[in-house]
C-alpha cells in the first residue's frame, strides 16, 4: 500500500449542504413597498379565479356528495391556495392573511352566493394558513409548514362551516369533512401553490424575493 496517500482537495472535503429556505430579508416585520404590492396584485388574481371556480365547482361537489355529503370538502381546497402561495412568495408574518382575505374580497365584489360571508371564509382561512407557518418562526418553507398550514387552514374553515352551513350533520359527517378538507388543502392546495410558485420563478417574476434567490443558489453548485 502506498503511503503517501494524495490529501483530498477542499471539494472532495467539503460535504453537500442541505437545501435551505432562504427567509425575507431583513426585520420579518419590515414589508417592502414591493411584498405589499405583490400581494395586491396575488390577491386579486387570485380573487377572480375564486369567482370561476365558484361557478364550476358545484356540479362535480354535487355528484360526489350525493351518497356522502362530506365528500363536498375535496372541490373546496382551490379555495385556500392564495394563502399558500403569498406565504411561499413573501416569507413575511401576515403574507397568507393578507393574500387570502384580499383574494375573498375580490371574489365578493365580483359577486358569489356566499355575499358578504366570503370574507370570513377568508380571514379564517389565511389565518389557518398562517400559522402553519408562524409554528416554524417563518424560517421554514417547505413541506412540514406547507402541510401543516394547509391542513389548519382547511379544518379552521371546516368549523366554520359546521356553524355556518352544515348545522344539521351530525359531529361524525362534520370530523369527516374537516380532515377531509383539511387533507385535501394540505396536499393538492400545496402542490398547486408550489407548482405556481416556480413557473413565477421559472419566468423571472421573483428575482427579488427568497423563491428566486433560491433558484439562483441551486443553479450556481
Amino acid at each position: 500500500m502506498n503511503s503517501h496517500s494524495s490529501p483530498a482537495t477542499a471539494d472532495d472535503a467539503r460535504a453537500p449542504e442541505p437545501a435551505r429556505s432562504v427567509r425575507a430579508s431583513g426585520r420579518l416585520t419590515h414589508w417592502r413597498t414591493l411584498d405589499l404590492v405583490t400581494c395586491a396584485f396575488l390577491g386579486v388574481a387570485f380573487g377572480v379565479a375564486y369567482w370561476g371556480w365558484g361557478l364550476a365547482y358545484a356540479v362535480p361537489s354535487n355528484a360526489v356528495s350525493a351518497g356522502f355529503p362530506p365528500l363536498g370538502a375535496l372541490f373546496n381546497w382551490p379555495w385556500l391556495v392564495a394563502g399558500i402561495v403569498g406565504a411561499l412568495i413573501i416569507r413575511r408574518p401576515g403574507a397568507a392573511v393578507f393574500t387570502e382575505l384580499l383574494a375573498a374580497v375580490v371574489s365578493a365584489l365580483i359577486g358569489t352566493q356566499w355575499g358578504i360571508t366570503t370574507l370570513v371564509s377568508g380571514l379564517v382561512q389565511g389565518i389557518g394558513v398562517e400559522l402553519g407557518f408562524a409554528v416554524f418562526g417563518y424560517q421554514l418553507f417547505r413541506w412540514a409548514p406547507l402541510l401543516l398550514g394547509g391542513f389548519l387552514g382547511g379544518a379552521l374553515e371546516a368549523v366554520y362551516e359546521w356553524y355556518s352551513y352544515w348545522t344539521d350533520w351530525d359531529l361524525g359527517y362534520k370530523l369527516v369533512y374537516l380532515l377531509l378538507l383539511g387533507g385535501s388543502v394540505a396536499v393538492f392546495g400545496s402542490l398547486l401553490a408550489l407548482g405556481l410558485t416556480r413557473a413565477l420563478v421559472t419566468a423571472g417574476a421573483l428575482s427579488a424575493f427568497p423563491p428566486g434567490q433560491e433558484a439562483r443558489e441551486r443553479s450556481a453548485v
